[in-house]
């Protein structure tokens, strides 16, 4: 890992298939270990379920209130403040049951590669 200092792209926020909004906050060589992305699910929105072969993940809930399902667990209310541990390989989705956008960081580690990323939805 090396010394560095990443600067806000909010204009680098892209839409995604899984129907969420990313905002890659630091994913890239300087540190395989941990990536972090912020995400925004609009209202009404559920995330497609999709797992992430051989990377832990962990949601850090900024603002908002959502249900997220993982695994075999119940659906769990979450809201700010939160945090929700997910195993690497462990289906995973969440759903926006607010009236405003939920925001969320995405931990992921080792750092987060779309070539892990399996989706689980037919398209």
């Amino acid at each position: 890992m090396r010394a560095e200092i990443k600067k806000n792209r909010e204009q680098e926020e892209y839409d995604t298939a899984e129907r969420c909004a990313i905002l890659e906050v630091a994913n890239d060589s300087g540190d395989d270990r941990v990536s972090i992305a912020r995400a925004r699910v609009r209202p009404g929105i559920t995330t497609a379920w999709h797992r992430l072969a051989g990377i832990t993940e962990r949601y850090l809930i900024i603002s908002g209130r959502g249900e997220v399902e993982i695994g075999e667990l119940q659906p769990v209310a979450v809201e700010s403040g939160d945090v929700v541990r997910i195993p690497a390989d462990t289906r995973q989705r969440i759903a926006n049951t607010g009236c405003v956008d939920l925001v969320f960081y995405a931990i992921c580690s080792p750092r987060f590669r779309q070539s892990c990323y399996v989706g689980l939805e037919e398209v």
